[in-house]
């Protein structure tokens, strides 16, 4: 069944929680247990209501504090397809949670207190979103029982938000409007009777009809080496299979490709997954193929269609979201993990800090600290092959990684 993912992002009690809460709820993804545990806890709270975000918050400190800390990710399904909601923090010393929870993520949906409106965060988490290029974006304007249900108070968070959106440097998003409680249920999974003058989708029901376009089915084609498959057996003596994960494209047996680093060429004899050969494979699909010539290749070397073929550098210009309590410093070394390549390398500068309120750069003090998001040139010790974020998101991204922890400092987007 066709997976959508989704992030979420809002403020502190702008009820994204109690949102997923109630999608969960009234499409009848919650087990009886899980309800009865909601309800006793309500009733223990003095709540006359069942508190739905008890479904998602599932740290101590979320549910003692009412907020999100860390990135959750929830399951549910319907008749149409399944979903996964990555529950991301609205904080902004939670920056670097929801850069890695929305990454991934095909729809994004930014809920706004109908009582505050546009606040200061919210240009925050659409700047993240715009980042990241998630081509479809709800505005969720919850909590209108609130308001009485007020058309004028919609329409006017709705003007100031496409204010916002006139910002916007990825021309293809899709930016939608909703006004809902998630609390009541308004517009959620089923139609509000309480605002007859809106007469657009429910968020269920946007959410059926967005068509699913995996972060591996963008941009050219793109196959980076996992591991060398050579069985030995008597069967497959000759056998010499390369196996990864296909990006950006379909390959079929025929396709005349490039491998790189060595600009070798070659076209590809035969394409299994597990036991089975297929003429064709199509992008997001994990496989093993073989090539008409005997070619030397290695784990971190890709493959390329002929025509399609990458940048290859040494030097980086990205945008990076620093996720390190220990400042990015010039002259630091870090190792860069690319696909599945990786590759030691030095910051050779920090450049300017880019706010994230659509406010433009300013000038760095040559550091870039922790959730800042800002423009970092790197040199590497061997070249890798690359897009631009734009042009391929799956090959246009990398992370850096402490070598004396080995932990993930950094995200980058290439330029």
């Amino acid at each position: 069944m066709e997976v959508l993912k989704i992030a979420t992002a809002g403020s502190v009690d702008d009820g994204k929680s109690t949102l997923i809460g109630r999608l969960l709820y009234d499409t009848h993804s919650l087990t009886d247990d899980k309800i009865e545990a909601i309800r006793d806890s309500s009733r223990k709270k003095g709540y006359d209501y069942l508190d739905f975000s008890l479904a998602t918050d599932g740290l101590v400190a979320e549910r003692e504090q009412g907020i999100t800390i860390d990135v959750a990710h929830i399951y549910f399904s319907t008749a149409e397809r399944s979903y996964i909601i990555a529950d991301t923090p609205g904080h902004v010393e939670y920056t670097r949670n929801m850069v890695t929870g929305a990454s991934t993520s095909q729809v994004a949906i930014i809920l706004i207190d109908a009582r505050k409106g546009v606040i200061e965060q919210t240009y925050r988490h659409f700047f993240i979103n715009n980042l990241l290029r998630i081509k479809d974006v709800i505005v969720a304007v919850n909590k209108m029982d609130l308001v009485g249900y007020d058309q004028t108070v919609f329409e006017d968070i709705k003007q100031n938000f496409e204010r916002l959106n006139a910002n916007s440097t990825y021309a293809e998003q899709n930016v939608s409007y909703i006004p809902i409680s998630a609390l009541k249920g308004d517009n959620v999974v089923a139609k509000s009777n309480e605002m007859p003058w809106y007469q657009g989708e429910t968020i269920l029901q946007h959410l059926e009809g967005i068509e699913s376009i995996d972060v591996n089915e963008e941009g050219e084609v793109r196959f980076s080496v996992q591991t060398v498959i050579r069985p030995k057996t008597d069967e497959f003596h000759d056998f010499r299979g390369f196996a990864g994960k296909i990006k950006g494209g379909n390959l079929k047996v025929g396709d005349q490709v490039t491998v790189l680093p060595s600009m070798t060429t070659s076209k590809i004899e035969s394409i299994y997954f597990y036991d089975k050969r297929y003429k064709e494979a199509e992008a997001g699909s994990s496989v093993t193929i073989t090539l008409e010539d005997e070619i030397n290749i290695a784990r971190g070397d890709m493959l390329v269609k002929s025509n399609e073929l990458p940048r290859v550098e040494k030097d980086l210009t990205a945008t990076v979201c620093w996720m390190d309590s220990k400042q990015l410093r010039p002259g630091t070394r870090y190792v860069v993990q690319h696909n599945t390549n990786r590759v030691l390398s030095k910051i050779a500068e920090v450049g300017s800090v880019i706010a994230t309120d659509f406010s433009g750069k300013k000038a760095s003090d040559g550091t870039l600290g922790l959730n800042e998001i800002g423009e970092v040139k790197i040199k590497l010790s061997k070249p890798i092959f690359s897009d631009s974020y734009i042009a391929n998101k799956s090959n246009g991204s990398f992370v850096l990684i402490d070598e004396h922890s080995n932990t993930t400092a950094g995200v980058g987007f290439i330029n």
